[in-house]
């Protein structure tokens, strides 16, 4: 229950973001524990404008189509955990992160500490894809 209320600033800011997306014409589900907010006419922007097919904040997850979401999995529900480490300083350790990168010379995404752990996860993930296809 704890996490949940550290974690509800960043939440309530994914919430708002998510119904101003069903007001456009998204579809809600619920899955593996979080709200998932897919679709609409804001999944062309989030691709052309953004560079993006989804994003986590706190227990919300934003992406283009049901079959991004069930693709990005593992690495946004990394980012749902670390802003339940992070709570309310999530949003702004992030950004701040990204620019820390930037004013190192460094790609603000790739060489993202959060975003390096998430693709870590999604790598790890895979490999025990593989190794179960092979057993």
């Amino acid at each position: 229950m704890l996490v949940f209320l550290w974690t509800l600033p960043t939440t309530l800011i994914g919430l708002a973001a998510g119904l101003l997306w069903i007001l456009l014409g998204a579809k809600v589900r619920i899955s593996h524990g979080v709200v998932e907010v897919h679709g609409g006419r804001m999944a062309t922007c989030m691709l052309q404008l953004g560079g993006f097919a989804a994003m986590a904040l706190g227990h919300v997850i934003i992406g283009c189509s049901p079959s991004v979401l069930d693709q990005l999995r593992t690495h946004e529900h990394v980012h749902v955990k670390q802003a339940e480490r992070w709570g309310i300083l999530f949003i702004p350790a992030y950004l701040l992160a990204g620019l820390w990168q930037l004013s190192r010379g460094r790609h603000a995404y790739y060489d993202h500490p959060f975003e390096r752990e998430a693709f870590a996860a999604e790598r790890a993930e895979g490999f025990a894809c593989d190794q179960k296809g092979v057993e």
